[in-house]
């Protein structure tokens, strides 16, 4: 039977011994948290923006349909629920051209303001991911869409006066 070689332990071995390891943790926690915690920031970025963004849909949508059916006329109320759609996205950010407005009617599409009527407005926006250069967008959507609609009745009363 052979004789073990004694053993040695890294904390007994010279510098010149072939035990390199010394002082690499610091490094190796650097490096691996940085790797972790950059895609972690900017998800968290990401997801904080497209929540701000419905919200501000979601808010719009609602506002909107409630200004449309409080209105005299149905081009005043057009227009009020596009002053409150754009009021609504600028207090979250989001800018004007990229969101849709649409706005329908039951159960008569042609005439909007009959008494006990249904009005439904959908807002549609497209929220750019932060930090991106718009010139990325060329061959990838770097937009995600978010989509709102709400719904309001028509007061019974309405044109009454």
């Amino acid at each position: 039977m052979r004789p073990s070689s004694p053993s040695v332990s890294r904390l007994d071995a010279a510098p010149g011994d072939g035990c390199g390891d010394r002082g690499s943790a610091s490094l190796e926690f650097l490096t691996a948290g940085l790797l972790m915690l950059v895609p972690l920031v900017y998800l968290i970025l990401t997801l904080g923006t497209i929540q701000s963004a419905a919200l501000a849909t979601e808010g719009a949508a609602r506002q909107a349909a409630r200004v449309f059916v409080q209105a005299p006329t149905t081009a005043a109320g057009s227009a009020a629920a596009q002053r409150a759609l754009d009021l609504a996205l600028a207090d979250h950010g989001l800018e004007a051209s990229n969101v849709a407005l649409s706005i329908s009617c039951t159960p008569n599409p042609g005439q909007c303001h009959t008494r006990r009527g249904w009005v439904t407005v959908e807002v549609a926006v497209r929220v750019p991911l932060p930090l991106v250069p718009p010139l990325f967008d060329l061959r990838v959507p770097l937009a995600v869409p978010v989509e709102a609609s709400a719904t309001q009745q028509v007061s019974r009363f309405w044109g009454a006066r």
